[in-house]
């Protein structure tokens, strides 16, 4: 049965999540499906923006397998086709490509969702799973140690447990108990986020310009209503930002050259600067790292979230299979493969992100040569593009796995 943070009793506990963001709450209720005693130590609060995320077809097969994704699919959009327009005006440019679900034999590619109705879809789950002990409190110190991790939180409850989960973002208090440095490389980008309605309909295309500055998608919601994600130099979305709603309307419309008509843009704006960020390593002392205490990417090819769930999808695999053989969760080993696990699925993704960033945003003749060759193979090349459109669904390693 489920513990709510008011009557728990019990303060020792096989895992420990840290962080509520949608990957935390997504690891905790797998980590609980596999019969580890969990805890989930994270505030409850209201989801602060309007942004949305477009989940690809593994992380949707996970949330279906954790009992989430029947409860949040009807206020999806599905994504069938995907458009990538050259909006550089250089000398060189690359040729439109669409990338077509059905092209290998999938009805969408993915759903796009806002994060607000996932995460509530989340916690609605993580109060029904047996085994979930939710706390919802932050955790003020995490201290590891040889036996066995202590979790204290900001009411002064301690809690201990064989194996940490970091889930607590990009200044990770977990990732600096358990001694793991972080590279970071702040980009010259920043990105603005906000919703759109609009006249015409999307048909569940979602459609990326490639300006000199960077990306701007715009990603179908229900109705007549899409997502957008314009990323531009750190002036340039603070002039966007500094206009008011007609004049951003204006804009937005003149960026996706009117395919939608006229747009109105919804209230609610959100920026932030982008980085690359890449701990040394995804687990070390008994902790092991999830979501952006493991990965910061540009918000490039909707990978950021999808990679968070696939590190949920790991580490209760390794979980899983280290409770069935009477392992210690958190012994150095264990942890090992969970390092293992995710290694070339983040580095492959952070690599391909950032390539494709640097092309875009290069001057130089040769590199848009290069990029524009590139897409018109991919544009042209059916078993090319399809592979293309394959890898970024999920890994062709991971292929094999229901939920990956």
């Amino acid at each position: 049965m489920t513990q709510a943070d008011s009557s728990f009793e019990h303060t020792s506990f096989d895992v420990i999540v840290v962080g509520g963001g949608p990957s935390g709450l997504a690891a905790a209720i797998a980590l609980a499906q596999t019969g580890a005693r969990t805890a989930l130590v994270a505030r409850k609060a209201p989801y602060g923006d309007n942004r949305t995320t477009a989940l690809l077809g593994g992380s949707v097969d996970f949330l279906d397998e954790i009992g989430v994704w029947s409860s949040c699919r009807d206020r999806a959009a599905g994504l069938k086709t995907m458009r990538l327009v050259d909006d550089t005006g250089r000398l060189i440019r690359a040729p439109e490509v669409r990338f077509v679900a059905d092209e290998i034999g999938l009805d969408v590619f993915g759903y796009n969702i806002a994060n607000a109705v996932l995460v509530e879809a989340l916690e609605q789950r993580a109060g029904e799973i047996e085994g979930l002990t939710r706390i919802a409190e932050d955790a003020e110190s995490v201290r590891s140690a040889a036996e066995a991790v202590t979790v204290t939180t900001a009411s002064g409850r301690v809690l201990t447990a064989q194996l940490v989960v970091g889930a607590d973002g990009r200044h990770s208090l977990c990732r600096e108990a358990a001694g793991i440095g972080v590279v970071r490389r702040p980009l010259q980008q920043a990105a603005l986020t906000f919703n759109i309605s609009h006249v015409r309909p999307h048909h569940n295309v979602s459609t990326e310009f490639h300006t000199p500055r960077g990306p701007c998608v715009f990603v179908p919601l229900p109705g007549d209503r899409c997502s957008v994600v314009w990323v531009a130099s750190p002036a340039e979305i603070e002039r966007l930002q500094a206009l008011d709603d007609d004049a951003l309307s204006a804009a937005a419309e003149r960026q996706s050259h009117s395919i939608f008509g006229r747009v109105h843009v919804e209230p609610g704006r959100h920026v932030f600067p982008l980085a690359i960020e890449r701990p040394q390593a995804y687990a070390q002392n008994r902790i092991a790292l999830i979501g952006e205490a493991a990965h910061v990417v540009p918000p490039i090819g909707a990978q950021g979230l999808n990679l968070g769930l696939r590190d949920g999808i790991d580490i209760a695999d390794v979980v899983a299979k280290a409770k069935a053989a009477g392992e210690d969760l958190g012994a150095p080993q264990v942890i090992a493969r969970y390092g293992a696990a995710r290694r070339a699925d983040i580095l492959s993704r952070t690599f391909v992100i950032d390539v494709a960033n640097r092309s875009l945003l290069s001057d130089l003749l040769p590199m848009q040569s290069v990029r524009a060759v590139g897409m018109h193979l991919i544009g042209g090349i059916g078993p090319l593009r399809r592979l293309a459109m394959r890898e970024g669904l999920a890994p062709s390693w991971r292929t094999s796995r229901k939920a990956g």
